[in-house]
């Protein structure tokens, strides 16, 4: 009888851990943007501490999203471009403008 209780109890407990869900935090809501071409462009519920690129670089954005957004100047979410970007906020960008965008 104790193996079968073994058993029993192993799976009963890999079935909890694997029903947790997990913890992949993101912003809820939508960041919009307009590229320097004039075309629209939207992110709904982006993955914080994911860096996303800004097709053809951010002339306006608008954070639509509970989290704030750090706009950056180069492809990879390393050279910061101004002050980030607080939930609900837009900001325009002339010369140089954003090509990638993280949330934090």
């Amino acid at each position: 009888m104790r193996p079968h209780r073994t058993v029993v109890a192993v799976l009963g407990a890999l079935a909890l851990v694997t029903a947790l869900p997990t913890s992949a935090s993101a912003a809820n809501g939508t960041l919009h943007y307009v590229n320097v071409n004039g075309d629209d462009f939207s992110t709904d519920n982006p993955v914080n501490g994911e860096c996303y690129l800004l097709v053809s670089g951010a002339a306006h954005v608008d954070n639509g999203t509970d989290t704030t957004a750090t706009v950056f100047g180069d492809h990879g979410c390393e050279e910061i471009l101004g002050p980030p970007l607080p939930p609900g906020t837009a900001r325009d960008f002339g010369a140089p403008v954003p090509h990638s965008v993280l949330f934090n």
